[in-house]
C-alpha cells in the first residue's frame, strides 16, 4: 500500500511538473498559476521524500543493498 501511494504521489508530480511548463508558455510567466504549479510540486515531493523516510523507519520499505 505505501509502495502505491508513492509511486501516485510521484506521478502527481511529474503532472505537476508539466503543468507548470505549460503555465510558463501559455501565460508567459504573467499569472500566479506557475507560482501555485510550484508550490504544489515541492508539497508534493516533500510528501514523497517523508512517505520514503517513513517506510524505510517502519521497515516497510527495505533496502536490498549489499554494501
Amino acid at each position: 500500500m505505501l509502495k502505491i501511494a508513492i509511486v501516485l504521489l510521484l506521478l502527481a508530480t511529474v503532472i505537476s511538473l508539466f503543468s507548470g511548463l505549460f503555465f510558463l508558455v501559455k501565460d508567459e510567466g504573467r499569472s500566479s498559476r506557475l507560482v501555485n504549479s510550484l508550490i504544489v510540486r515541492v508539497s508534493l515531493t516533500a510528501l514523497t521524500v517523508a512517505l520514503i523516510a517513513w517506510g524505510f523507519y517502519s521497515g516497510q520499505l527495505v533496502s536490498q543493498v549489499t554494501w
